[in-house]
């Protein structure tokens, strides 16, 4: 189970990364480290904190890169899990969570950007905006970028 190999492929899928970054072919990576909500599910205390430090070292080249090349990082979740393992009578609790997430941008530009809060439907608004892509209208969600 993950809890026996918390770190998972998170270094080869950051160094594929990095490697995909220096051809300067793409407007946009998406990265999933899929670590914490996989090793959550063991309710394994130890290995979760191993995968989120493996996946906090890991974005931490991720973020660094990007902003070398005057890229822009968004980070986000679409649910909790790592962050709860057992209930409160102390049973395992290995279901995704209801708790809010982040969502953290990380810009060459520091803090000219305001965030307002939002729901998972409104990340791709959030990309397309950055990215100067109208929107269409089949979504719902909205930019979370504060003009």
């Amino acid at each position: 189970t993950y809890d026996l190999k918390p770190e998972m492929s998170a270094l080869e899928v950051t160094n594929e990364f990095l490697k995909q970054l220096d051809k300067d072919k793409y407007d946009v990576i998406i990265v999933n480290f899929a670590n914490t909500d996989m090793v959550g599910h063991t309710c394994m205390m130890d290995a979760a904190v191993c995968a989120v430090e493996v996946v906090d070292r890991c974005l931490g080249r991720v973020v660094e890169a990007t902003l070398q090349k005057k890229g822009t990082v968004l980070i986000t979740a679409d649910h909790g899990n790592a962050e709860v393992m057992e209930t409160e009578t102390g049973e395992p609790f290995s279901a995704h969570t209801v708790n809010p997430v982040p969502f953290i941008m990380v810009s060459p530009k520091g803090n000219n950007f305001k965030l307002c809060p939002g729901k998972l439907e409104d990340v791709a608004p959030t990309i397309l905006d950055l990215l100067g892509i109208p929107k269409p209208g089949e979504m719902t969600g909205q930019s979370l970028i504060v003009k």
